[in-house]
């Protein structure tokens, strides 16, 4: 190799973002921004795939809202999120709100202390329509990841391409390929299972479902007692989206007719408010997916190997009890493109890069680790036996 092209390798190492989420996006976008190159492998065969599923997403200020802003993307959010979805209520099996937080004043342009809501999906596609598409490479399922030593990886899809990254970084969720390089944790189960079902927008509308909408709201509504949970989202487009969640073991299913699995469905909320029952018969059949829940060890951390990190969920999975792993996931990207453009865009050696993404990590395990408690606590007292009160009283702490 010439001086000219090892010294163009250490400028522009081949980085490569493993997984297309809000934290691989967010990260691809940083890096374009400010002049850096990299390469994101998704799984997914297009950006079609899957575009019906996720709920909403409430960005923080000093995270999500970050993200967006320091990468040029400020207007497209204000524009695209909801205010008014900021709504919240808390109720008991009975449907009766015990709490209720209006939705934000469109018309606040001040968002410091606010957390919009934006749809999964509309920030993805936004996010998108902000990178080029050529550095992007869809139908990419990564088979495994090999060491080569100097921190070099060999990365081996499932499409049959094999390449070499000199920087690889795992934005690849809760079961990442790529943590087992840093770390032997595992996902642990929850011991809380269920399902995400909805309503499609033109039934949602009907004017017979009028109850259903009224006791959603414009935003979140959770009704949880008995062990159980069941919260509502109102996406934009106007479907409503519902995550049921109970107590159970791993191998708990739901049989794969949807007719039998909204019976089972309708069982288990056997006594809740009627709307709940109705919500559940009327969900959309070909849109019933299990959920269990999953999380790492509270404090998750890692000895820093050369040419490899992780971001989001991959780093750091909890479950989304604690509203915070989107925001966190997007932090995550923008801190750890920042730290990268700086190291090379000074032309920095290897060492330097690997010592500032080392410090970036230590700063990263702090910072995460008290969002990871506070799920952990959340799901334990929104699935408790004080529930909805022990609930609500949690949630008024959070917000102290």
């Amino acid at each position: 190799m010439s001086k000219t092209s090892a010294s163009e390798t250490l400028r522009h190492p081949h980085i490569a973002i493993i997984g297309g989420g809000p934290g691989g996006l967010v990260l691809l976008l940083t890096l374009y921004k400010r002049g850096i190159p990299a390469t994101l492998y998704e799984r997914e065969a297009d950006s079609n795939s899957r575009a019906h599923l996720g709920g909403m997403l409430d960005l923080e200020w000093e995270s999500g809202q970050r993200a967006l802003r320091e990468n040029g993307m400020e207007d497209a959010f204000r524009r695209l999120s909801r205010r008014d979805a900021e709504e919240t209520k808390l109720c008991g099996k009975d449907g009766i709100p015990l709490f209720h937080a209006p939705g934000g004043d469109p018309d606040d342009g001040d968002l410091r202390h606010a957390r919009p809501e934006i749809d999964r999906r509309v920030l993805r596609d936004i996010l998108l329509e902000s990178v080029p598409k050529d550095n992007i490479k869809w139908d990419h399922a990564l088979s495994s990841i090999r060491p080569l030593g100097n921190g070099q990886h060999e990365l081996t899809f499932a499409n049959g391409l094999v390449t070499i990254a000199d920087f690889v970084v795992g934005a690849d969720g809760a079961f990442s390929r790529i943590r087992p390089l840093l770390s032997s944790a595992t996902p642990i189960y929850h011991g809380v299972t269920g399902a995400e079902i909805s309503l499609a927008p033109t039934i949602a509308a009907l004017p017979e479902n009028r109850d259903i909408s009224e006791g959603v709201g414009k935003g979140c509504c959770y009704l949880t007692q008995d062990g159980k949970i069941i919260g509502f989202q109102r996406n934009g487009d106007g479907r409503i989206r519902a995550y049921a969640w109970h107590r159970n073991t791993l191998d708990w299913t739901l049989p794969q007719d949807p007719k039998q699995a909204k019976n089972v469905l309708l069982d288990i909320y056997s006594g809740w408010v009627p709307w709940v029952g109705r919500f559940i018969e009327q969900c959309d059949e070909n849109a019933i997916y299990l959920r269990p829940l999953f999380h790492l060890v509270v404090g998750h951390r890692w000895e820093h190997k050369p040419g490899v990190t992780l971001i989001g969920d991959a780093a750091h999975l909890m479950s989304p009890f604690a509203g915070a792993g989107a925001n966190l996931a997007m932090r995550d990207a923008l801190d750890l493109g920042l730290v990268l453009t700086q190291v090379l865009s000074k032309e920095n050696g290897q060492g330097e890069r690997e010592a500032a993404v080392t410090a970036w990590e230590e700063e990263m395990f702090v910072r995460v680790t008290r969002f990871a408690a506070l799920s952990a606590t959340n799901v334990e007292i929104s699935l408790g036996p004080g529930t909805p009160e022990a609930m609500i009283n949690a949630w008024n702490q959070n917000r102290a």
